[in-house]
């Protein structure tokens, strides 16, 4: 036989308005067309379409190979339908894309293409595309209808959720009032010193705490109770997505967006198995012992994998599952010229995949209590004992380690001085990246796939900010606004509902037509609505931009006047930084022609003016201040 492997290069088919009549809303009627032809940035799409066309006409048979998840499945069936002219296929499934695994999948295919999986992934597509365009077009005609400007302000059906979660965590802080109080802590020495802590641990009476110190002050400490355990603590869980991601930020501060792409690049150069997962299962069918055989012979891991091998191999498996793949897990295949970032995610992903394997740690805790004059102090000390699997996922562990000395019921400790502490309550922290992914994960929100492109798009949108994530004042307008006048909008109940049934589809108990038309129901509801608010919801938005696009243009003070310097945007699209004393002062600074500007309210080492960080699509954001003399440059006429 002769087989034909034609490369997709992502969706050959967008999802666009059936009969276009303006910008209004609500649009209901969709239809799939080629990307190429409604999007420019698909336009290298094109000669690939045209050799599915040419292909598929001499073809027999069809094997859809594309990645064994919905939008794989999607993108396969599209091209069945609208180009080769087929409504059913056969489908390879596979995890890795290692010869061995293809060629078995290739050999075993299934008889049908996964029609669950498509329907669910199609649902997806036409529930995503009905609420991004409608609720998009509702608020930025709010503005135009209300004050006669022009400034697209989108949402989503997740994005319009996550927003609002990020908010309350916002007012929460805000709102948050510190509430003082007090430890007393104990300075105890035998050998080393020992730190104890009072029994009551917060006192919410300084003269409480206080009349400890003094009833302790001068007093020798008697050892009143030792408690000592001995304890396994478990190797981790295989890696999902999401728990990736969250280690990767935690070990590396790297974004689950920059994360996702490193894993999915490993994916496609045959290191790892397929990345977007929600599974902590490791089948025996991948084979742990050729895995772990194969990466004996990489030096960095040899010895961890030699050791292994001597026994019985068995993961520690987590709870979650996903039908379609296991949990992420290094292929053996010897890497070839990583670059400094894929060769931490892969060592994070091996070390992982491994430490799973071993024996648990054993740790030991030690419990203290002291009695310093009838008042008791708490003392705790941990120590590993054998580490086994911390061994291997070194690198990566975060625990704890307090050595105490040894110390024996009614022994007699020397105490060096009682200390007072004044503290406050905090509040809760600011999500991260990594932190909110997860509270979507845990609230059902998106997809393994989607929740980090989520994120990064409110930040692309001017909603959110900042590596410690603050709503900005728009992106808190936009949620307070809705909150008040259209709540369904950022209903996250409602974006639940949605998610289940998509789960339903993809399992085969519901059909894809009945969430649909359902959904078009509640969006219809929903914008009309809206539209009964459209003014006041328009004013407050409008308001909101102006103010957001005030702040974002402030760069500092003027040089030459003390002025403020600000970002000017000419109608032809250039723009500079300029003062605001002009035309007194005529002070200005050129500034890049593209990408997205972000004031970073530093100041230039070298000259002291105002730094700002460029964002450029599908390049990585660089630093630079705006005086292009700066010695902080010499070095880039260099490399040009």
């Amino acid at each position: 036989d002769v087989y034909y492997v034609v490369p997709a290069v992502g969706h050959l088919f967008s999802l666009v308005e059936k009969e276009k009549s303006g910008w209004n809303y609500p649009v209901f009627d969709v239809e799939w067309v080629p990307s190429f032809e409604v999007n420019k940035d698909a336009s290298f799409q094109k000669p690939y379409f045209q050799n599915f066309v040419r292909l598929s006409k001499k073809a027999e048979r069809f094997v859809v190979a594309c990645d064994y998840d919905t939008e794989g499945s999607v993108i396969g069936y599209n091209i069945l339908r609208f180009i080769c002219g087929r409504s059913d296929g056969e489908r390879m499934k596979f995890s890795t894309l290692t010869i061995p695994d293809l060629k078995e999948a290739l050999q075993k295919p299934m008889k049908h293409l996964d029609f669950p999986q498509i329907e669910a992934g199609l649902a997806r597509h036409i529930l995503d595309w009905l609420w991004g365009i409608n609720t998009t077009r509702a608020l930025t005609l709010a503005i135009k209808n209300s004050t006669n400007h022009f400034k697209i302000i989108s949402t989503g059906r997740v994005q319009g959720p996550a927003l609002k979660i990020l908010t309350d965590r916002e007012k929460e802080i805000e709102e948050f009032e510190p509430e003082p109080y007090w430890e007393v802590e104990a300075h105890l020495f035998k050998g080393m010193e020992i730190v104890a802590l009072h029994e009551n641990g917060k006192f919410w009476e300084k003269e409480e705490a206080f009349g400890v110190k003094k009833r302790c002050d001068g007093k020798d400490a008697k050892v009143f109770e030792v408690k000592r355990r001995e304890y396994k603590q478990n190797p981790p869980h295989p890696f999902d997505l999401t728990t990736l991601q969250t280690e990767a930020y935690a070990a590396f501060r790297m974004s689950p967006t920059v994360t996702l792409s490193i894993a999915q690049s490993l994916y496609e150069r045959g290191l790892i198995s397929y990345p977007r997962t929600s599974s902590q299962k490791l089948p025996k069918k991948i084979g742990y012992k050729d895995i772990i055989q194969k990466l004996s012979l990489q030096k960095k891991y040899s010895g961890f994998a030699r050791k292994l091998l001597s026994k019985e191999l068995k993961p520690n498996e987590g709870k979650k599952k996903d039908p379609a793949h296991p949990a992420i897990y290094p292929t053996g295949e010897v890497p070839k010229k990583l670059n400094k970032y894929e060769a931490k995610v892969y060592d994070l992903i091996v070390r992982r995949f491994l430490a799973t394997f071993e024996e648990p740690a054993i740790r030991e805790s030690i419990k203290v209590v002291f009695d310093i004059n009838g008042e008791r102090f708490l003392s705790e000390g941990k120590r590993t004992v054998v580490k086994n699997w911390m061994e291997i996922y070194e690198p990566y562990v975060r625990y704890k380690e307090q050595i105490l000395p040894n110390l024996e019921k009614g022994e007699v400790v020397e105490s060096r001085g009682i200390e007072v502490i004044e503290k406050e309550t905090q509040p809760p922290p600011r999500y991260t990246e990594a932190s909110i992914i997860s509270e979507l994960e845990k609230r059902n929100l998106g997809t393994k796939a989607t929740r980090a492109g989520i994120i990064q798009t409110l930040y692309d949108r001017g909603y959110i900010e900042g590596e410690s994530i603050r709503v900005t004042d728009l992106g808190r307008v936009v949620v307070e606004t809705l909150e008040e006048h259209c709540p369904l909008i950022i209903s996250e109940e409602m974006t639940r509902k949605f998610e289940q049934g998509m789960e339903l589809i993809e399992r085969g108990e519901s059909k894809k037509d009945d969430l649909i038309e359902r959904a078009k129901k509640e969006l219809e509801r929903i914008l009309n609505d809206f539209r009964r608010n459209e003014r006041v919801i328009g004013e407050k938005l409008n308001e909101a931009v102006i103010e957001t696009r005030r702040k974002s243009d402030e760069l500092g003070v003027c040089p030459e006047c003390g002025s403020n310097l600000k970002i000017i945007r000419l109608k032809n699209g250039k723009r500079f930084v300029g003062c605001e004393g002009y035309p007194k002062c005529s002070k200005s600074y050129p500034l890049p022609g593209t990408g997205m500007i972000i004031p970073l309210k530093e100041r230039c080492k070298e000259c002291g003016l105002p730094m700002i960080k460029v964002v450029r699509k599908g390049k990585r954001p660089y630093t630079m201040c705006i005086d292009p003399n700066c010695k902080s440059k010499e070095s880039w006429a260099k490399r040009v």
